[in-house]
């Protein structure tokens, strides 16, 4: 699978902070589901090739793992072949088993949970091997329970169903999340963050820094970023209050608070507060906090197959009534409608 990188057009970089290679290289094991994003797939994997080619080095190997044998077909089509199977893999024991395991969905990410999958999860993690899951992957790890009290992230269309049908993991809106054993990833291109930070924790921030460089990246991203900002703002001289009153409204969606409320909670008047909203987002932040919690339904409409009445209650809209007609008006439909559109996977969560 691994390909001898072209080095005779490359300058060596410094190896200082590379570690003796009197041992093996870190052996990856990429598994793929079928319908993964080849998009997390390559920015994960290529930023381990660009590692070994800029320090001259064979600091990083990789198989990609599937299912079974056959040519597992990713979300745009293209295939890649498989080097190794689950099965194997469980056959592996000490120096020939993987160094870090990696998990690469799409969807629907819920059926791929088989028995014989969630066993060989079960193995992995037993052996201590460390695992990293990328976007959806995350829904099968919790799906196992191996999440169970960990903090984790997954891709943000996605966070409103994983928060309501997952009680025990801390989900967080972030690039990447590390604990202990886990990692979980927002996925696309979050996937190469992930691979910068692994690289730099095992090579040294140099070769981490070069990386970026070489993929015209300005610089290593911090796994405690937001994956997204909030819906219609410009982040150029935003003020930092306005940015904390609408993360106050997107963490209290099911119970929502006053204006007063948000704008004591942000540390500005409820004057100042409307002022901020009136320059930067240009409509009212009572406007703006119900955009926020009919948002929040859409998702979960088309994420779970949670009853439309149960949204309406997990989205703080007391009366079907008030949140039919609300969800209509920024939608141009109704809940019944949206989730008519529902591809027929969506079972109970995301499949």
């Amino acid at each position: 699978m691994n390909v001898r990188p072209d080095i005779s057009a490359m300058n060596p970089s410094s190896t200082a902070e590379v570690p003796s290679q009197a041992g093996r290289p870190i052996e990856l094991v990429v598994l793929v589901l079928p319908g993964f994003s080849n998009l997390a797939l390559h920015a994960f994997i290529e930023p381990f090739r660009i590692a070994n080619t800029v320090t001259r080095l064979k600091l990083f190997t990789w198989r990609i793992a599937g299912l079974d044998r056959r040519p597992v077909e990713g979300a745009s089509g293209i295939s890649v072949a498989v080097d190794v199977t689950i099965d194997e893999l469980n056959t592996c024991s000490g120096h020939r088993g993987p160094n870090h395991l990696v998990i690469v969905a799409g969807e629907p990410v819920g059926r791929r949970l088989s028995p014989q999958f969630n066993n060989f999860l079960r193995i992995i993690a037993r052996r201590g091997v460390p695992i990293s899951a990328l976007g959806t992957a995350t829904w099968l790890l919790a799906q196992t329970g191996l999440l169970a009290g960990a903090r984790c992230t997954i891709h943000w269309s996605r966070l409103a169903a994983f928060s309501e049908v997952f009680s025990q993991p801390q989900i967080r809106d972030s690039l990447f999340v590390k604990d202990g054993q886990f990692s979980t990833c927002a996925g696309e291109l979050a996937s190469f963050d992930l691979a910068v930070d692994m690289i730099a924790n095992h090579v040294g921030a140099f070769t981490a820094q070069e990386v970026c460089r070489h993929v015209t990246v300005e610089g290593q991203r911090s796994g405690t970023n937001r994956q997204t900002g909030p819906t219609g703002l410009a982040f150029a001289g935003v003020s930092d209050k306005l940015l904390m009153a609408m993360r106050i409204m997107e963490e209290n969606v099911e119970y929502p608070l006053t204006m007063s409320e948000v704008a004591e909670r942000s540390g500005v008047s409820r004057r100042q507060l409307e002022r901020l909203f009136a320059a930067h987002v240009h409509v009212p932040p009572v406007r703006h906090y119900l955009r926020v919690r009919v948002d929040h339904a859409k998702r979960l409409i088309e994420g779970t197959s949670m009853p439309i009445i149960d949204i309406a209650i997990a989205c703080g809209f007391l009366s079907p009534s008030h949140f039919a007609k609300c969800f209509r008006v920024f939608n141009g439909i109704s809940p019944q409608q949206c989730r008519a559109t529902v591809p027929a996977w969506v079972g109970p969560g995301l499949g």
